[in-house]
């Protein structure tokens, strides 16, 4: 047989390789025509899907040119520059939001938004209003005004509460359809391609993604929309009561010296002098606070880590009597964060200083400013009171970043972190497309072979070498086993076959119209009843009980049969062997065409082994299986063997031999080595 030739997929980035789930099987498998369920799951969560782009797949643009700091900064240079460049892709993706692929309601709330902060000012503006001339009626003893203004103040009143209320709504509403839409997109692009998978393969600041997107990315698309609400009503109101307090201040004149000395807006003058200490005063003293957010962030998710870690691998630990080990780390985790803690707790101390101290002297400035113009007549009370009220405003307008810098360093903490995880996919992903990187190309075999590995190369993302020079063609129906000493690149090989190792060269080849299944060594078992962890990754509801109840049998698991419909911890309940049992009985329902074992069976014993290929032989007769395995026992069920053996440059495919001969059959690979060898003696 020839080498194959290879069609790439590289434009096709949904799957790495065609599996046997009934929602993805091929339309030819007349046998997997089942109602799709992914429609009903769609409508279903309408909520979080309207806010998907309605144009397509894609929800953000093609990642960013990596930008790296300048080689002749310093260390901290450059870990700066670092940073400031996560702040700007967190951007690049987060303003999607409002792009052509973004929500379609985007900026209907954002206008919505931004005129109630107008009408709320507006409002704010009235309330300022109305106190002047509350003061001065009862500074005269104008009962009728009182209670004309008593009168007028309750429509006031009501219509700022529902315009507080309304801007709630708004606002609230921008932070929950944006954390949705960049979630989907953070989320679709971590699930593509087993990428969940590959950042822990690679180097980068990625580390407990998944508190990242469920925590981080919160933060980090709530707080800029109070932010910015925060500041536009602060700019608004800055800039109304200023004209209030040069209007109604007017100038100051005061004698030194025999000379008198007149400063024109004196109250305007001194809110922005007060607003600059305060702010000033802040900056300098919460300087540390980005810094430090991010550490009780880091350590927060490495402590979470850790608890999980526990409860996922209860057994193993109480098997070995592990707890005392356990719960040293555990210590040693949380005191890291008792310790973050009090850093941000050392931070809040100074800024509350600062602002509490604020907060309490600006009441009592307008009114010392005021009270020699009150004192000579110059101004009423209602004027005083008015000036106070809106040096009041002014001065919070001014110190917004007062009482908001613990948020802000927050916020900036946690788009970094967010962003530096969307760095690493933005890496994963050029692997894929062969951007900077050796690729491994996928295909399509020639003729009627189901998987080939043309000129196959497999290294690490930094290009050390793993396996190297591998020519299989492997024909319907063959059962090859891949041998080799532990070390040797066999399991990362099978990753490559199934699209989840990207870094490497050569080509996979797969038949366009068959699926492939792969069994883990360790059989993920999702939460729920037993038929759904039966079913993945199909859904549970496309076979009937008694089909799953039936593939139990076949697997040995005749005792889980009355518990399909149970809800229960089954990751945690069954043993290593059961899940392995378990997962062959999702291959039976599955059936599908190209099925690859990686150590399927090293948790049963040797007799529950035989019984198990000899159940896969004979319910799947047709199919072509790639079994990866140390123990010879598994030779009986395989008709052909190949073997890797470690060298350097990386591990090299040193043998092929039929198992069961067969005639009219010579191998590609075994004709490659002869090449080879006669190439070596000719050198």
């Amino acid at each position: 047989m020839g080498k194959a030739e290879v069609k790439s997929q590289s434009s096709d980035r949904r799957s790495p390789a065609k599996t046997a789930s009934p929602r993805k099987a091929s339309a030819k498998a007349a046998d997997q025509e089942r109602k799709d369920p992914a429609a009903s799951e769609a409508d279903d969560k309408s909520e979080f899907v309207e806010v998907i782009a309605e144009d397509g797949d894609h929800v953000e643009p093609t990642p960013p040119e990596i930008v790296e700091p300048d080689p002749e900064l310093s260390a901290e240079e450059a870990e700066q520059a670092r940073k400031l460049y996560w702040l700007s892709r967190f951007w690049i993706s987060a303003r999607g939001y409002w792009g052509r692929s973004g929500d379609r309601l985007a900026w209907l709330f954002t206008i919505g938004l931004l005129l109630l902060i107008v009408a709320n000012v507006a409002v704010q503006y009235g309330i300022n209003v109305w106190n002047r001339a509350i003061f001065d009626a009862i500074e005269k003893r104008d009962a009728a005004s009182v209670f004309h203004l008593t009168a007028i103040f309750f429509p006031l009143a009501i219509g700022s509460v529902l315009l507080g209320v309304a801007q709630v709504f708004g606002r609230m509403g921008i932070q929950r359809r944006w954390r949705a839409w960049l979630t989907n997109a953070v989320v679709s692009r971590w699930l593509t391609n087993g990428r969940y998978y590959q950042l822990n393969l690679v180097d980068g600041d990625h580390k407990n993604p998944e508190y990242r997107i469920a925590e981080d990315l919160r933060i980090a698309t709530d707080s800029p929309v109070d932010f910015i609400a925060g500041v536009t009503s602060a700019l608004l109101s800055a800039v109304t009561f200023i004209v209030v307090l040069w209007t109604i201040g007017g100038a100051l004149t005061v004698t030194l010296g025999g000379s008198s000395i007149s400063i024109p807006g004196f109250l305007v003058i001194a809110a922005i002098i007060y607003a600059a200490i305060a702010s000033g005063s802040i900056t300098a003293i919460a300087r540390s606070f980005v810094q430090i957010s991010e550490d009780k962030n880091q350590a927060e998710a490495e402590f979470r880590y850790i608890l999980t870690r526990v409860r996922e691998n209860g057994e193993s630990i109480a098997l070995l009597g592990g707890e005392t080990e356990e719960r040293d780390g555990i210590d040693k985790t949380f005191s890291n964060v008792l310790r973050q803690w009090a850093r941000l707790a050392g931070q809040h101390m100074r800024t509350t200083l600062v602002s509490q101290g604020s907060n309490l002297i600006a009441p009592v400035v307008p009114l010392l400013l005021c009270a020699p113009k009150f004192l000579d007549g110059s101004m009423s009370l209602g004027q005083v009171m008015q000036a106070a009220s809106a040096f009041t405003i002014v001065q919070t307008a001014f110190g917004w970043l007062v009482d908001n810098y613990p948020r802000l360093a927050d916020w900036n903490a946690c788009a970094r972190r967010i962003a530096s995880l969307m760095v690493s996919l933005d890496g994963l992903e050029r692997a894929e497309t062969g951007d900077g990187f050796g690729r491994i190309e996928r295909g399509e075999t020639e003729g009627e072979a189901m998987l080939s590995l043309n000129d196959l190369s497999v290294t690490l993302d930094d290009g050390t070498a793993v396996v190297g020079e591998t020519e299989v063609v492997i024909e319907p129906g063959e059962r090859l086993l891949v041998a080799g000493e532990s070390g040797t690149g066999k399991s990362t090989l099978v990753r490559a076959i199934a699209g989840l190792w990207p870094w490497g060269g050569g080509s996979v080849g797969l038949h366009p119209d068959r699926r492939l299944f792969m069994l883990p060594q360790k059989p993920y078992v999702p939460s729920g009843t037993l038929r759904r962890a039966v079913a993945y990754p199909g859904a549970a509801e496309d076979w009937s009980v008694d089909e799953i109840s039936r593939a139990l049998h076949k697997v040995g698991l005749d005792h889980l049969k009355e518990k399909i419909e149970e809800d229960a911890p089954w990751d945690q309940t069954l043993s290593g062997g059961e899940k392995q049992r378990l997962a062959f009985a999702r291959l039976l329902l599955h059936s599908p065409d190209i099925v690859v074992l990686d150590e399927a069976t090293s948790a049963l014993d040797e007799k529950s082994q035989d019984k198990m290929m000899e159940t896969v032989t004979t319910e799947l007769p047709k199919a072509t299986i790639v079994s990866v395995a140390h123990r010879v026992e598994l030779e009986a069920f395989h008709s052909r063997k190949i073997v890797l053996e470690r060298r350097k440059g990386g591990a090299k495919l040193v043998s092929d031999v039929d198992l069961i001969p067969r005639k009219g059959k010579r191998r590609l690979l075994g004709r490659f080595l002869r090449q080879r060898q006669a190439a070596g003696k000719a050198a």
